[in-house]
């Protein structure tokens, strides 16, 4: 069994594509949320860099993160964020 995954790191958004995103946001958060195997989950805008979201991940094992990858490659969110830069580390507790 592996250990719990981690992501960190942020996702810049261009001005222009910001609404879209924070309307997108609530049910993506909600989304996750709920997926088996999700510890913690969050996107936050940050208050320093302009268009800049935070984002924070921890899953229980690297079979619920895959879950999790694969729901959200195919959803929503993913056709309003396509295209944007994301700066993310992935670790694992081992």
């Amino acid at each position: 069994m592996t250990g719990k995954v981690r992501l960190e790191g942020y996702m810049d958004v261009p001005h222009a594509r910001i609404a879209a995103v924070v309307a997108a946001l609530p049910a993506h958060v909600a989304l996750t949320r709920a997926e088996p195997g999700c510890l913690a989950f969050a996107v936050e805008q940050s208050d320093i860099e302009a268009g800049r979201f935070v984002v924070s991940e921890l899953f229980t094992d690297q079979a619920a993160f895959d879950a999790h990858q694969t729901r959200a490659q195919a959803s929503d969110w993913a056709k309003v964020t396509e295209g944007l830069p994301r700066h993310y580390t992935i670790t694992t507790d081992e």
